[in-house]
């Protein structure tokens, strides 16, 4: 199956990477190794193959390294602003957005995802929670427990039809609003965003214990993409 099989029309993936990942320590987080491949390489070359483009935003005055199968811009201040900036420099009529963070994405999350978005025009990739929640009482205290039944942990990409999305942005900014992720701008219109089961690998790089973590899988990823790419 191919991407034209599932949605009419271009398909843009976005990455707004002009955070400074200041939780890593290790400067421009986008640009941190992993198995001898930036977090940003490693995500645009699992995109690239399956859109039309692919359209990162850096900080002001920051270059993409050579040899990246994509289009940089400017970021903004933040997030929010970082993927609005994106989606006016697109003419896609579906985007998907992802973190670069979340090196470890596999052809078939993407493609589980252009589904979705074909049938519903809004989507993302999650994972239903398996820890047990509870509520901190004094920061460090056990509280009330939380049911964790039905509770999905967000992840990406998340895909969308471009104009559903401006929209959201628009109204978003015209209300002073920020949202952690551009589902929850939707979701917030009333739309409906289809959630579409992830991966336990698809996790962010924050900390220096997601590096580590990282930095085990990656050898073993790197020989599973090789396998799947080879000779049939």
């Amino acid at each position: 199956m191919t991407r034209a099989c599932l949605l009419s029309g271009t398909t843009a993936a976005l990455i707004p990477a002009a955070g400074n990942g200041t939780r890593l320590g290790l400067g421009h987080k986008a640009f941190v190794e992993v198995g001898g491949l930036s977090l940003l390489a490693r995500s645009v070359a699992a995109l690239a193959p399956h859109v039309d483009e692919v359209l990162v935003a850096l900080p002001d005055g920051t270059e993409l390294p050579p040899g990246l199968d994509a289009r940089a811009i400017g970021g903004g201040e933040t997030r929010q602003e970082s993927v609005r900036r994106l989606l006016r420099a697109t003419v896609a009529d579906t985007v998907l957005i992802h973190d670069a963070a979340r090196p470890f994405l596999s052809a078939d999350i993407i493609y589980a995802l252009l589904e979705a978005v074909a049938e519903t025009g809004a989507a993302t990739v999650a994972l239903p929670m398996a820890d047990s929640l509870v509520n901190a009482e004094e920061s460090d205290m056990w509280g009330a427990a939380v049911s964790r039944e039905g509770i999905w942990a967000v992840q990406t990409p998340q895909g969308f039809r471009r104009e559903l999305l401006l929209r959201a942005h628009a109204q978003a900014a015209a209300d002073g609003y920020a949202a952690t992720d551009d589902a929850g701008l939707v979701a917030r219109q009333g739309l409906v965003v289809r959630l579409v089961r992830g991966d336990a690998r698809l996790f962010k790089v924050t900390t220096p214990g997601d590096l580590a973590l990282a930095q085990g899988l990656a050898q073993m990823w790197d020989a599973q993409v090789g396998e799947s790419n080879g000779p049939a």
